[in-house]
């Protein structure tokens, strides 16, 4: 599953999403080179260059993470981030391996797997611009499903982190792996509260996952930050990379300082 690994130091765990790849994560190496942390970057099975593991559900796909984790960690302390799909993965870890858990993020994260029941905004494009579609060429429509910022700024971060593991990614383990995505994981559903810091960031006008249901938890996390930024969807992080930055630079302090 280790896809790359970069710096040295405590293990920073990076779990992206559904139908991209572990680049979806990589402006980490901007916000996090400075700081004590060994960046791993993980690929789920659907990514390019991975072998298929046979894993069918969302909830076999996060033991399978945890189990990976176990391994990095060798029982000492980490922290982990995940985005979309990758956040839900990301927060079972925590919750399995709390002890050893440093801290935990979640990026435009999946709080409600099932989608039928999940509370979303109504499709909003903030900033619209005919010509920066125009020059996506031939992945405009991957670009303009997500997009709510059609910038030049915008299109870019796109093109180099999200572009190349939806391009990459295997139809047939996400079809797989999708078919069981209603059936509903929550790590939340305990009442032991999560004591780690944490941060969790939402795009207002994502209309994929919303940020409604991740805002229903936000008692659970006793140590949670937990923002919404306007003018952001689903890529909340490539939208708005400088308050993200910020956000993300802020959370790592707050790990790096907590005592397990």
């Amino acid at each position: 599953m280790i896809a790359a690994e970069r710096g040295s130091g405590i293990p920073l765990i990076a779990v992206h999403g559904f139908g991209v790849d572990h680049r979806i994560l990589l402006p980490l190496e901007e916000w996090a080179a400075d700081r004590p942390w060994r960046r791993v970057y993980l690929d789920l099975p659907w990514a390019e260059g991975t072998t298929d593991q046979g894993l069918s559900t969302p909830r076999e796909v996060a033991d399978a993470v945890r189990d990976e984790v176990e391994a990095i960690a060798a029982g000492g302390p980490f922290a982990i981030v995940g985005n979309s799909f990758g956040a839900m993965v990301a927060r079972h870890v925590a919750h399995e391996l709390r002890s050893q858990c440093r801290g935990l993020a979640t990026l435009a994260g999946v709080f409600e797997l099932d989608h039928d029941k999940r509370r979303l905004p109504p499709r909003e494009i903030v900033v619209a611009n005919e010509s920066v579609l125009s020059r996506a060429g031939s992945f405009r429509d991957d670009f303009a499903e997500m997009a709510v910022l059609q910038t030049p700024e915008a299109l870019a971060a796109f093109e180099r982190f999200a572009l190349p593991g939806i391009q990459g990614s295997d139809a047939d383990v996400l079809d797989r792996i999708a078919s069981s995505y209603s059936a509903g994981y929550a790590p939340e559903r305990t009442d032991v509260p999560f004591t780690a810091p944490s941060l969790h960031v939402f795009g207002r006008q994502d209309h994929v996952v919303g940020f409604e249901d991740g805002l229903g938890v936000a008692d659970h996390y006793v140590r949670g930050t937990f923002v919404v930024l306007d003018g952001a969807g689903h890529n909340v992080h490539l939208e708005r990379p400088d308050a993200v930055a910020s956000l993300v630079r802020d959370w790592l302090l707050r790990a790096e300082q907590h005592a397990l």
